[in-house]
């Protein structure tokens, strides 16, 4: 089958991976639904603390501690299920964080309360705690319009703010990451970041309804303006839209230019990342589901990535990988990714965020399918998710961190709260509720 992007059999572009002899026939038969959203809530109890929302169950003890990214997306699944206990550990999670924040405004990256230990970040800061942690905040005072809350963290939020705007360096809007910056933080993107842009955007948005609670019109109005610059930046520079007339948004023309002549697959999903050294291309799922489920990207878009998707996915499990075409040792990029981790090499061929299957980044798809009214489509990656959940990994039900590509079986840390997550999100999301409830004047 040639491939869509650049007409070519075998493909050329990296769009297309070779379909896999043991692949080819796999049947994804997982627990009923009901099940899985059962499990998925008594895991989420389960790293329920005094201090907030822990990484995992297990007793490793990096996850056992308050982390900003996972506390928040644990915390959403929170809101949703409207369980009083994991509400209130939410809230705990967030004014945990709060009360941890750096002198320049960081949010840690984790905070083990056991042992003091506070870190933001490894070998770099980890951006995106920020970015989770604006948004978090605005979700729970919208579900809760707890005033006493609102008004500890708004000056938490203001120092945020400042230290969001110096990341941008040249003062054109959008965030510059550090490798290692964000999420995919053994992994080989950085500069400006498409993950990182949308969050941004989504804080704005936050920032705004936050500031408009609290009664600040000036600051309200100045946030609203900044997520429609956002917006357009990054409708601009992600998606190429032809050379001859580009959009007036473009952040760098001969980097677009060079991009856009690139016999790399750009006309099918939004780029990753773009740097001085030029365009990224590897496809960024949790960037484009984001990009949709923000009201960022249109119909025609969506529906693009939507078809690349059903490709990728085809003949395998229903879940997303964290990237790709898979970085094999014999490509160009593979002796950088090597050397990008922190303790042990973990992104070996189809593994980790190297074409791991996430459930945490397939319960965000379920909800942007969902909201798009795709229920038949919306179901089979939540049913996708339970599959993955179940999976034993020295014990039933292992909720592991991500699922082997090819093989398909599950990998990393097992009894992953952002793993019970994607559950508890897909199955509200089957049933009418929005992931996020803030809503910006540019939508």
């Amino acid at each position: 089958m040639k491939c869509g992007c650049c007409n070519q059999n075998p493909c050329t572009c990296g769009a297309t991976e070779p379909a896999q002899a043991d692949s080819a026939d796999f049947v994804q038969s997982g627990p009923a639904p009901n099940e899985g959203y059962d499990k998925a809530l008594a895991l989420l109890r389960r790293v329920s603390t005094p201090d907030g929302f822990v990484a995992s169950a297990t007793e490793r003890t990096n996850y056992r501690r308050v982390w900003g990214r996972d506390g928040v997306i644990t915390g959403l699944a929170a809101l949703l299920c409207e369980d009083t206990q994991l509400v209130s550990t939410f809230k705990q999670t967030l004014l945990t964080l709060a009360s941890h924040q750096g002198p320049q405004g960081e949010i840690p990256s984790n905070v083990d309360k056991a042992s003091g230990r506070v870190s933001y970040g490894g070998t770099t800061g980890r951006l995106d705690a920020d970015l989770w942690f604006a948004i978090g905040c605005a979700e729970y005072w919208v579900a809760s319009r707890d005033e006493k809350f609102l008004e500890e963290v708004v000056p938490v939020l203001k120092k945020v703010d400042f230290l969001l705007r110096a990341w941008e360096f040249n003062n054109r809007g959008l965030l510059f990451v550090p490798p290692a910056g964000d999420w995919a933080d053994e992994y080989i993107q950085s500069g400006y970041v498409l993950y990182d842009q949308l969050l941004y955007l989504q804080a704005q948005r936050s920032l705004a309804a936050l500031h408009q609670a609290n009664g600040d019109s000036r600051k309200t109005v100045y946030h609203e303006q900044r997520a429609r610059q956002l917006k357009t930046l990054i409708q601009a520079n992600y998606w190429f839209q032809g050379v001859d007339e580009p959009p007036d948004a473009i952040y760098h023309e001969v980097l677009y230019r060079k991009g856009y002549e690139s016999p790399h697959c750009h006309c099918r999903y939004w780029m990753p990342f773009f740097s001085p050294h030029g365009y990224g291309y590897r496809f960024d799922a949790f960037a484009n589901v984001l990009v949709s489920l923000l009201d960022v990207a249109d119909d025609s878009r969506r529906e693009r990535v939507d078809r690349f998707i059903s490709e990728l996915v085809s003949g395998r499990p229903r879940l997303l990988p964290a990237f790709r075409p898979v970085i094999e040792p014999v490509d160009d990029d593979w002796e950088r990714l090597q050397v990008t981790y922190s303790y042990t090499f973990r992104n070996q061929p189809y593994e980790y965020h190297n074409g791991g299957l996430w459930p945490m980044v397939t319960g965000f798809y379920v909800a942007d399918l969902a909201a798009r009214g795709k229920q038949d489509e919306a179901e089979q990656f939540s049913n996708g998710i339970h599959w993955a959940n179940s999976l034993p990994l020295d014990e039933p039900w292992s909720f592991p961190e991500y699922v082997h590509g090819l093989n398909f079986t599950p990998g990393g840390t097992r009894q992953q709260a952002w793993s019970a997550a994607a559950a508890v999100i897909a199955h509200q999301a089957i049933n009418g509720k929005p992931l996020f409830q803030v809503k910006g004047s540019d939508q």
